[in-house]
């Protein structure tokens, strides 16, 4: 009886891990191409004493530097962010980031309002994949499922991944075990410039009107970060594209006055934050490179510092260590890119070892 137990335990533990084993080898790293496939689930190997938690798109894991807030305010935060994250998938991944930690302020940028539907199975892998198992993983795959999607591939990858025999690199073996990091803090660091040569013109849409799903998801975020006793601010991100109209604008201004909440439209404030189109943008005015990125979070900290009065960190020595040593992988980050861009006209470096 009992070697029968122990027989039927060891081939269940064996059986488990050989699957656990291909899953996370048929997984994609994200250690080349889409690096921005990675964002998400660096966030569980950090430390986790932020005061101010970013969620939401590239307009915000491209536009803000934590290491510049950090140097300037003593400010310690993380941007959740990932490419075309859906609001619902910013408020199931803040409800998964309040497992951990609870900040003093929660930054939403809005551009999402404009996606009322699920969009494309690619950019929801991105956003989800790297998330741990929880019922904030599951409810963020079932609100942003596409047709032709299953739940099950969500919580069990290697259904979704399993055929990528041909496609499996000298990268899924190299960081079987551990990856190395993409960010700094969620941060997604590109020193090369392409200014910006065309302004962008709205064309008119028959109907300007977010959908009533947006608003009950941020309603959702607001109820949440109120419960937990956390300031939420909404932020819409200097960047010149995709066009974001004054009808939605007006819609945010009237949103917060309601709710109480603060609202800033960066992109109006993009003089006044100093940025220039010209040498602050790595790819014509989507997103901000690092010069402008650490312009407009010398802006927005003051913002932090001032509205909602957050400590200045530095004086905690513990903590000061760990950012001394983020702050070293951001410059050496920082040279091998400029060093890349002299040397090649491109910048090549975009990970770098834990």
């Amino acid at each position: 009886m009992y070697k029968r137990i122990i027989r039927f335990t060891a081939y269940t533990l064996a059986f488990t891990l050989c699957f656990l084993g291909l899953q996370r080898l048929f997984m994609p790293k994200y250690m080349s191409g889409v690096y921005e496939g990675a964002l998400i689930g660096e966030y569980y190997g950090d430390n986790k004493q932020n005061q101010v938690i970013f969620i939401g798109d590239c307009e915000v894991y491209e536009n803000f530097s934590p290491v510049t807030l950090w140097e300037e305010y003593g400010i310690a935060s993380f941007i959740r962010g990932g490419p075309q994250q859906l609001i619902w998938q910013s408020y199931y991944l803040l409800e998964d980031t309040l497992r951990y930690e609870t900040p003093d302020v929660v930054v939403f940028n809005v551009l999402s309002m404009k996606y009322g539907a699920p969009q494309s199975e690619a950019y929801n892998r991105l956003n989800i994949d790297g998330m741990r198992p929880s019922m904030s993983k599951i409810n963020a795959a079932k609100a942003s499922m596409a047709a032709g999607e299953s739940l099950i591939s969500y919580l069990l990858p290697i259904l979704r991944y399993h055929d990528r025999w041909d496609d499996l690199s000298a990268d899924d073996i190299r960081f079987f075990f551990q990856t190395n990091r993409v960010s700094h803090n969620g941060y997604y660091m590109r020193c090369d410039v392409k200014p910006v040569d065309v302004i962008p013109v709205g064309q008119p849409l028959a109907d300007y009107r977010f959908r009533e799903i947006c608003y009950e998801y941020l309603d959702k975020m607001a109820e949440l970060c109120a419960r937990n006793g956390i300031e939420l601010i909404l932020i819409k991100a200097p960047a010149i594209y995709p066009y974001w109209y004054a009808q939605w604008d007006a819609q945010m201004v009237d949103y917060a006055q309601e709710r109480g909440l603060l609202y800033l439209n960066l992109l109006d404030l993009a003089e006044e934050i100093g940025i220039d189109f010209a040498t602050d943008t790595y790819d014509g005015g989507l997103h901000m490179n690092l010069s402008g990125a650490e312009k407009l979070s010398r802006y927005f900290g003051k913002i932090l510092r001032d509205h909602c009065a957050l400590s200045d960190m530095r004086g905690d020595e513990r903590l000061s260590e760990i950012w001394e040593r983020k702050r070293e992988a951001y410059y050496d980050m920082m040279r091998a890119q400029l060093r890349e861009i002299e040397e090649y006209g491109a910048v090549r470096t975009f990970i770098y070892a834990r």
